[in-house]
Order: structure tokens, then sequence, then C-alpha cells
């Protein structure tokens, strides 16, 4: 039996995720967020869609409340993330974007977007529509639906 000549399926995808990462970072580099972490990009998304508690947002990622609390204090040191009193819960403390996390998501989403349209270009909207499809499978609709996980997509 002689091996297939194909690359293995699962390393492509990490060698694309790899590959888009590298470009993304570089794209936020050059219009002024040169110091992103590696979980900024969840976080972004997350808070884009709510404000919420840390303890809400180590629920969301699946991460420790200590986890997120690290991530969170290095996000707020960088000027991305503020705390602010909870309106309805005096004790508790919500996490928002600050206007330089606004800016930086929304750098990023316009970098996700043009990443897609050059592909397009390249591919064609059948390929990238055979892409996204097989991707969404892969994650599964449960994932897809999760409210949780919505918040990452759009």
């Amino acid at each position: 039996m002689t091996a297939s000549r194909n690359p293995d399926f699962g390393i492509l995808l990490v060698l694309a995720d790899q590959e888009f990462v590298r470009e993304l970072r570089a794209s936020m580099a050059a219009q002024g967020f040169d110091e992103q972490g590696r979980s900024d990009g969840f976080v972004f998304r997350t808070l884009g869609a709510t404000p919420m508690t840390i303890s809400a947002l180590a629920e969301r990622l699946g991460i420790s409340k200590q986890g997120a609390g690290q991530i969170i204090d290095d996000m707020e040191r960088r000027g991305y993330v503020v705390r602010k009193p909870d309106p309805t819960d005096g004790r508790a403390r919500l996490l928002h974007l600050s206007e330089r996390g606004e800016a930086a998501l929304s750098t990023a989403r316009k970098f996700h977007q043009s990443y897609e349209r050059r592909l397009r270009k390249t591919h064609g909207d059948a390929a990238i529509d055979a892409v996204r499809n097989v991707l969404a499978a892969m994650v599964g609709e449960d994932r897809t639906t999760d409210p949780h996980f919505r918040a990452l997509m759009y």
C-alpha cells in the first residue's frame, strides 16, 4: 500500500490557520495594533457583542476565572479593555472594550473581510462557499447556532 500523495488534511487546516493569523497580526501591526495576545481576538469579539463579568467571559471562553483575569489584566494594561460598575449589581464590574479595543476589533473585522474577498477573487465564489460549508459542518450546527459562539462569528 502506498501513502497518499495528498498532504494531511489536519495539517493543512493547522497551517492555513497559522498563515491566516500571521497575516492578520502583520496587518494589525501595520495599523498600530502591534502588541496582540493570543486570546485577544476572542475577547474582542465576545466583549464587542456585550459587556460581561470576568466570570461570564471565562465561561464563554472555556477557561478558568483566573486565566480570564490574567488575559483581561494584560488587555487592560495595553488599553483594550476597561472595567465599569455593573448598573444592576453594585458588587460586579463589567468588562467593556475601550475605544482602542473597538478600533482593534473593527480593524480585525476589515482584515477578515478583505482576506475572504481576496480568496474569492483568486479561487471563485463556488470554491470559497464550499470551503465555508465544509468548515461550518466540521464545527457543527450546535456550535454555529449557540449564542455563545455566534458573537464570535459575526
